[in-house]
């Protein structure tokens, strides 16, 4: 019996030395990087801008495998239950592992334990914007009408799970006012909706809409996040909302268990990146703001998130069916 204790004592000594070293050898393989929406989104669009500095930088292969529907469930789940060995990671929007585990009764997944916090990513700044017919020249003249007449000012989004949905429900909790939802099946439907005239307002990924707002095809009446993309539009915050804080948000995890070492090689490589000249104007380009934390931070912040949503959410009584 001594004899057999001592064996597993050794071997699981053996097995300390022999885990580090495989986590310092990764990867030795390509490394497979789920997107759970459609080419050409949001995440879809960070992914394609992070993988090649990350093949550079790691000398293998990082392969973008698109795993759309169920607002990003599928591809979730199937990362989920990966082995957490560093070959299968997830580039997320805000949706899967925040939003969602508040609107849906049952998930293949559990959002907070079955993932390893790898990298904050970066955030998108939405605008608020409304066709020139609106007589609203600000945020405050828009909320007005909304308090006035509620109602009479419809607005477009992809669903209840949507930044773009709860954004205009947060606007509403913190002012009063009341606007019509109108779902619609994506982001580009919803948009041109509101340059026909057919909504009057929408709450809108920044890059997705920046041309028309130049154009002067639909007026910018705030920024969700302070930038200079839009110079003379206030944030939420010099437009009174202090304490809304919504924008975009495309972030890295990988399965849970997923060995340290691993989950530090990729955060410090893809902080370097995003760091880099040539990525950070790409980044720049798409009006993407890169958030260079920890995985500790990233950690700390998702939870933070997932409060201030949750209490929002519940507060409100939203379903995903709205």
């Amino acid at each position: 019996m001594a004899l057999q204790r001592l064996f597993a004592f050794s071997f699981a000594i053996f097995l300390g030395f022999v885990n580090p070293a495989h986590a310092q050898d990764w990867p030795v393989r390509p490394v497979k990087v789920v997107v759970p929406s459609a080419p050409g989104g949001g995440t879809d669009s960070y992914a394609r801008l992070m993988t090649p500095a990350l093949s550079a930088a790691l000398r293998q292969p990082f392969v973008i495998d698109n795993r759309a529907g169920g607002d990003g469930t599928i591809g979730t789940e199937l990362v989920s239950k990966s082995p957490p060995d560093g070959y299968t990671i997830l580039f997320s929007a805000i949706p899967a592992l925040v939003i969602n585990p508040f609107l849906r009764k049952s998930l293949p997944y559990n959002a907070e334990t079955d993932f390893a916090p790898v990298s904050t990513g970066v955030i998108a700044p939405m605008v608020l914007v409304a066709h020139p017919s609106v007589p609203a020249k600000t945020l405050a003249e828009l909320v007005d009408i909304g308090r006035r007449a509620p109602g009479s000012l419809a607005y477009g989004s992809v669903g209840a799970g949507s930044s773009a949905y709860l954004g205009v429900r947060m606007l509403e909790e913190a002012s009063g006012a009341q606007f019509l939802h109108v779902p619609y099946k994506g982001a580009g439907p919803a948009n041109q909706a509101l340059l026909a005239g057919d909504i009057q307002f929408r709450l809108s990924d920044m890059v997705a809409i920046l041309a028309q707002v130049r154009a002067g095809k639909v007026r910018a009446l705030a920024v969700t996040v302070a930038t200079d993309m839009l110079p003379g539009v206030p944030s939420l915050e010099q437009a009174g909302f202090k304490e809304m804080e919504i924008y975009a948000w495309f972030m890295v995890v990988a399965p849970r268990g997923t060995p340290a070492a691993i989950v530090q090689r990729l955060n410090t490589e893809i902080n370097r990146a995003m760091k880099a000249p040539t990525t950070a104007e790409r980044l720049r380009d798409q009006v993407l703001i890169p958030v260079i934390e920890t995985p500790e931070e990233f950690a700390a912040r998702l939870k933070k998130t997932r409060e201030i949503w949750g209490a929002f959410i519940r507060r409100n009584n939203i379903s995903a069916n709205e």
